[in-house]
Parts: structure tokens; C-alpha cells; sequence
């Protein structure tokens, strides 16, 4: 069955696949994340800035832009049911909630450092956001005030909520996962996913399965339950900075500074296609119910046609 799969991905990549971009920013774009519904993408810039998307015939259409933020957005992520809450992390030491009905922020949380990601629980009730001081700042999202502060004695690279909420994952700098247990925050598993720092992590929509991506350029498939190895893909030559599962788990797409995206088949590890682009891609995300995908690429060199632009691979209207 799942080789039949990878068949059929891979000639639809073959056959069907068209390439967009928009111009969206005036500068680098960190971060990009598709709503719940599909229906908007959102993307968060160095220029301090917010944009949201409609999707209209497989283009995306800048619908309004978000301004507030005094310094670069480093990440962002939707609320997973209500598809107008939008969550934003910025390193002017604050975090932010925007209404996309009403076109603006309706919380400000300030926080105690320069803010770098950004997870919003799958139940709705929390918010936590890290800061480049490896301190982790958990928000109640029904009121918009802090519950804790947590201090790690490890470098925290990258924060996610499993499906139950019930689970706190973060990666390290020496590699490894550290699981805790929400909301006490006490340690119920620590695993040496890599000999290298463990850069991201993400969940599969199912909750099945989650991802890491490290600096020794491998992507590890782990059972969220069992928190066991599945397999490696080893596609890409350099660290591994961005991952995100195609809404029916069947595809894993990772960014690195290679000059492509690698889009795998989960199943068995095998590459469906590959994404190519012109500069290192440091965020990815699959859209919620078809096989497209969102990016942004790094803007490194002055002048760069790219800089602030968001693309997308694949089609939507499948």
C-alpha cells in the first residue's frame, strides 16, 4: 500500500505541480503558517510586519497587513480550530494575538527577552513562547496572562504541544528531546534523537507520528507514543531548519540551506519530489487539506529578487 502511495505522489508531482510567489515583504520572511480552514497563510517578516493571504484559483492575494510589532517577527502559528487567531513571536520582547475579522491585535503579552518561536496548544487554552535566553513563557490564550516562566539550563531551539496538549516537547542544542508533562513542567522523558543540535520539531496532523530535523542534516520519524525511531531520511546536506506533514501525513517536506526543499514519502522514506530553489529555505508548512505548499527563502544577498517573497509548490484544487 504504501509503495502504491508513493507511486501515485510521485507521478501527480510529475504532472501537476505549479509554482507561485508573491511579493509580501520588504524584507526576509521567518516564518509561514496556513490557517486551520486553509482558507488564509500568514507570514511574519524582519520588516516587523504581518501578512495574511487568501488563496483565490491556486494565487495568493494579500488581504491586509498587520503593523505593531517594534522588531523582526520571528515566528508565528494559527489557533488549530478558530480560523481568525493568529499568535506571533517577536524579538521586541512581546507576543502578540490578531483578529483577522477585526484586522488588528486584540492581546500584547510582553515578555523578558527577544521572543524566537512561538506554539499554540491544540486544545486553544495555551500559549507558549521561547526566547533566545532558553526561557519559556506559558500564556493562558482565554485571558491573555502568564501562567509560568520556565528557565532551561539548555539551549531550546524549537517548542511543540502533542495533540492532547498534555505534552510539552523541546529540542536541544546537544541534541536531544526533552518531553514534559503540561502543565507541571516536570521531566517524564529525555531521548538522544541526534548526535548533533536538534534544530525543529513537528507533529503529524494525526498526532501518530512527529519529526525532528537536526544540524547533522538528518530528518528523524519518531511514534509519539512510543517515543521510538522510526526511520532516518537522509536527503539533504546541510541542517535541517524547517518541517511540516502534508495534511493526510503521507508527505514530509524539510528546509535546510540546500538549494532544494525534499519532499519524502513517510511510509518508507523514499523522496517524492524536490522543491528547487535559489536560496536556503528556513520555513515550510503544508496547507491544511490539499498538497501545497507554502515557503520562504533567506534574502542573504543585497538585492535579491526573493527578498520578502512567499511561494508555493503544488496545486490546491486537486
Amino acid at each position: 500500500m504504501a509503495f502504491a502511495e508513493l507511486e501515485e505522489l510521485k507521478n501527480h508531482f510529475k504532472t501537476h505541480t505549479r509554482m507561485r510567489e508573491v511579493s509580501a515583504h520588504s524584507a526576509k520572511v521567518h516564518t509561514v503558517d496556513w490557517n486551520c480552514d486553509g482558507r488564509k497563510l500568514a507570514s511574519g517578516s524582519f520588516d516587523k510586519t504581518v501578512c495574511i493571504f487568501t488563496i483565490e484559483s491556486d494565487r495568493l492575494a494579500k488581504e491586509q497587513t498587520f503593523v505593531g510589532h517594534n522588531d523582526s517577527v520571528d515566528q508565528l502559528c494559527w489557533h488549530e480550530t478558530n480560523p481568525d487567531l493568529l499568535s506571533t513571536a517577536s524579538g521586541d520582547k512581546t507576543m502578540r494575538v490578531w483578529d483577522a475579522r477585526v484586522k488588528k491585535s486584540v492581546a500584547t503579552v510582553n515578555t523578558k527577552g527577544e521572543n524566537i518561536n512561538i506554539t499554540w496548544s491544540p486544545d486553544g487554552n495555551s500559549i507558549a513562547v521561547g526566547n533566545k535566553e532558553d526561557l519559556v513563557t506559558f500564556i493562558d490564550a482565554r485571558n491573555f496572562k502568564i501562567k509560568i516562566e520556565h528557565p532551561f539550563k539548555f539551549e531550546v531551539n524549537e517548542i511543540e504541544w502533542n495533540k492532547a496538549s498534555n505534552l510539552f516537547f523541546l529540542t536541544n542544542g546537544q541534541g536531544c528531546i526533552h518531553i514534559l508533562d503540561y502543565p507541571e513542567l516536570t521531566t517524564v522523558h529525555v531521548t538522544q534523537a541526534h548526535p548533533a543540535n536538534c534544530i525543529c520539531i513537528e507533529f503529524d496532523p494525526t498526532g501518530r507520528y512527529f519529526a525532528t530535523g537536526s544540524a547533522d542534516a538528518l530528518v528523524s520519524l519518531w511514534d509519539a507514543d512510543e517515543i521510538a525511531c522510526l526511520r532516518t531520511f537522509s536527503k539533504l546536506d546541510w541542517p535541517v531548519r524547517t518541517l511540516s506533514f502534508s495534511h493526510d501525513g503521507s508527505m514530509l517536506a524539510s528546509g535546510s540551506e540546500d538549494l532544494l526543499i525534499d519532499v519524502s514519502h513517510v511510509g518508507t522514506g523514499e523522496r517524492i519530489t524536490a522543491v528547487p530553489v535559489d536560496t536556503p529555505t528556513f520555513t515550510v508548512a503544508w496547507h491544511p487539506r490539499s498538497h501545497l505548499l507554502a515557503y520562504a527563502c533567506d534574502d542573504k544577498d543585497d538585492g535579491n529578487r526573493d527578498a520578502g517573497t512567499v511561494k508555493l509548490f503544488g496545486l490546491s484544487n486537486e
